[in-house]
């Protein structure tokens, strides 16, 4: 990698999707300086979440571009920053996200959401807002796409100021990023969006990164029952040693899950939470919850097109359905002290790091998450 320059491009390596399920190609590029609010940040560690696996497979036809830097699980530190940037400076250890906050809009400035009017979440969005342009190229010229406002699979990344937070210089790096996505995903759904209950039960449906971060932050909120479901049973383990109490394996039963769920938690769980993106699950989840006052968090992400798999009469039983954005995190005013109460020892963020391999190494950590073998892979730039 060329040494950077401030204001000048930098020449460094990324992985490169030129293409639905082709191996990502690990290349030198250009970075172009970072514009009007906009940061430039040299990557340090960052991990493959399924939203990733998802956008290289090009599950959804919509929003396919190519060629494209994936990636949204990150931590770094700020290289340059453009004009009218004044809240970071480089040198500043940070966490890309991929829904931002400007601090400004009408969205930010109410406490009911966590979008932002310009730079909230969006799997169609693959340039930059200011000129629609790319920051990425090939050295030959030819422009590379971005991926949720982030694009983290490359040693020096561009994102607009209202995606990037900074954090204390004392935070572990290599487990801010986590926060990144899935643990600010499934903690804060627990913490902002249900507001669990101490002495509550629930129950969450696939035992990935987002499912395990829900269980920490049911355990955190003191509930009473915690319940797993999944078809993999060595998600047990790992399950356990955060905080589950009871666990399910669907292709065990003889009937449907949501009957298991009643039985255990004694006419349904008072939350439930849809981690896995099928729709078959999220009913399971719907049903799963108590008649009468239950909640489900929707979580996973679903391809298009797919509708909810209710009817609305069923919803006069008195169980609602939401989705959770980033755990309802308000990312660049709220983050800074999530990550320091987990530097205090709210989560533990060690049992979600299953593996570790060097950046060049980044097919192998895609293949690990297709086979279901990682929690996480932590991949170092």
């Amino acid at each position: 990698m060329e040494s950077s320059k401030i204001g000048s491009k930098i020449t460094c390596k990324a992985a490169v999707a030129y293409g639905p399920g082709e191996s990502l190609v690990v290349e030198e590029i250009v970075v172009d300086p970072p514009q009007k609010m906009e940061v430039r940040i040299k990557i340090l560690f960052t991990s493959i979440c399924h939203t990733d696996l998802g956008a290289w497979q090009g599950r959804n036809e919509a929003q396919k571009a190519f060629p494209r830097i994936l990636g949204h699980e990150a931590s770094g530190v700020v290289e340059s920053v453009g004009e009218g940037v004044t809240d970071l400076k480089a040198g500043d250890h940070v966490i890309p996200i991929f829904n931002g906050e400007c601090g400004h809009c009408v969205y930010c400035k109410s406490e009911n959401t966590n979008l932002c009017e310009k730079f909230r979440v969006n799997p169609f969005k693959c340039v930059m807002l200011n000129d629609g342009k790319c920051r990425f190229s090939t050295k030959d010229g030819k422009p590379i796409f971005h991926f949720l406002n982030t694009s983290t699979f490359s040693e020096y990344t561009v994102l607009d100021s209202a995606c990037v937070v900074k954090i204390d210089p004392k935070a572990p790096l290599n487990r801010m990023v986590l926060l990144s996505c899935c643990f600010s995903t499934g903690v804060g759904a627990v913490w902002n969006t249900a507001k669990v209950k101490p002495g509550s039960s629930v129950a969450f449906f696939g035992l990935g990164a987002v499912g395990l971060a829900v269980v920490e932050g049911a355990r955190a909120m003191g509930a009473s029952k915690i319940i797993g479901v999944d078809v993999n049973p060595a998600k047990l383990a790992k399950g356990q040693k955060i905080g589950l109490t009871d666990f399910i394996n669907p292709k065990l039963l003889d009937k449907p899950v949501h009957e298991k769920v009643k039985d255990i938690a004694k006419g349904g769980v008072d939350y439930s939470f849809e981690c896995a993106g099928n729709l078959d699950v999220l009913r399971e989840a719907f049903l799963s919850s108590h008649d009468g006052w239950g909640l489900t968090v929707v979580l996973g992400v679903h391809p298009s097109p797919s509708l909810l798999p209710l009817h609305p009469m069923e919803l006069f039983d008195g169980r609602k359905i939401v989705a959770s954005t980033f755990g309802d995190f308000k990312g660049k005013s709220q983050l800074p002290d999530f990550a320091k109460q987990c530097m205090d020892g709210v989560g533990k963020l060690d049992e979600f790091i299953s593996h570790e391999l060097p950046f060049e190494k980044i097919n192998d950590a895609f293949q690990l998450l297709i086979e279901g073998k990682s929690l996480r892979c932590l991949l170092h730039l």
